[in-house]
């Protein structure tokens, strides 16, 4: 579905999968779970465009339901994978990022053995303030070391990945159990609602709009406030 003009959301996978058209081709933002490379590059043809029209994958960060198609759809594109580089070396499968611990590690590792990525190797390590086209790389960790979010300016838009987790057309702050680090999710929080941007589009959930980056700034008010009633009682 075409969420704005520019911004299309391939639906039916386990993790948002974004196309994004600009004057340099289209870019991938995630591509979701292992086996659903066809399904992308056919809604890529429903666009009118070829798979060779895809110049560049970004990915948002390295967990199985965002990089899982990865590896098929540069070898059917031929496209630039581009990863933060504090994720590269977990993208290209040289590290293992750390298991979680109790039942949050037991499901990812089950989660992950069933539907084990293929390793890619990365074209582009992105550092903040980088350009992917029009998209601008923030980088918000917590996570994982090296979780990104795209600003697109033009479309007053911005893909947080897993930074920022929407359920029932509301925010729901970043997950404690399945993030590396929860304080410096939650400071990337922060970091994002600093930011001007009408949508907002999670890497679970539906687009989050209109007004988005007030509706962050309104979430972390309500955090702080639960945190003060909480030391009262």
């Amino acid at each position: 579905m075409e969420i704005v003009e520019g911004i299309h959301q391939v639906e039916g996978i386990i993790g948002n999968v974004f196309i994004v058209g600009d004057q340099d081709g289209l870019t991938i933002v995630d591509t979701g779970m292992p086996r659903n490379a066809e399904k992308i590059l056919d809604y890529i043809r429903k666009m009118n465009h070829k798979p060779s029209d895809v110049s560049t994958i970004v990915l948002t960060h390295c967990h199985v339901d965002h990089v899982g198609s990865a590896h098929d759809l540069k070898e059917l594109t031929k496209a630039k994978v581009a990863v933060h580089e504090m994720d590269a070396d977990f993208v290209a499968g040289k590290k293992v990022l750390p298991v979680h611990k109790g039942v949050a590690g037991l499901a990812v590792r089950a989660f992950s053995g069933l539907m084990k990525p293929k390793p890619v190797q990365p074209d582009t390590a992105l550092k903040e303030n980088d350009r992917v086209g029009e998209l601008v790389v923030v980088h918000t960790p917590g996570h994982t070391p090296g979780s990104i979010s795209l600003l697109f300016p033009a479309k007053r838009a911005l893909f947080v990945g897993d930074a920022i987790r929407v359920e029932d057309d509301k925010i729901a702050g970043p997950s404690e159990q399945y993030s590396f680090n929860i304080k410096l999710a939650m400071e990337s929080v922060e970091k994002i609602a600093q930011l001007d941007f009408d949508v907002l589009l999670s890497g679970h959930g539906s687009p989050l709009r209109p007004d988005a980056s007030s509706r962050v700034r309104e979430f972390l008010v309500s955090v702080e406030q639960k945190r003060k009633y909480d030391e009262i009682t």
